[in-house]
């Protein structure tokens, strides 16, 4: 059993995209030009840049994110090995955030 109907979120998705699109057309327009904007280069294939975006997705907790790479990420031939390993970096990118901050709250702390 799953935890989500990723697919049927993925539908609301596209219906809560296309409903603010009617309202405002060109902050869609926006997003959609910065989505395509890296895949013009041809320096990352379309599998690798599901995968960084699953990383980033988790980082920012977007389920939204989580449904629609995940799925890219699949149609792109990732494995659930390398999501793993990419899902992987992405922690310990987080964790080695947490770090940094961490010391940044014990400098305030120690700020007279």
């Amino acid at each position: 059993m799953h935890m989500h109907d990723w697919n049927a979120y993925r539908q609301q998705l596209a219906d809560g995209v296309s409903g603010l699109a009617k309202l405002s057309l060109d902050t869609v327009r926006g997003y959609v030009t910065l989505g395509g904007a890296s895949q013009k280069t041809g320096h990352v294939d379309a599998k690798t840049r599901e995968l960084i975006a699953l990383g980033v997705a988790i980082s920012l907790r977007c389920d939204g994110c989580i449904a629609v790479h995940s799925a890219a990420a699949r149609k792109n031939g990732a494995t659930r090995e390398e999501v793993a390993e990419a899902l992987g970096i992405a922690i310990s990118v987080n964790a080695g955030a947490a770090v940094v901050y961490s010391t940044r709250a014990l400098d305030a702390f120690d700020t007279e």
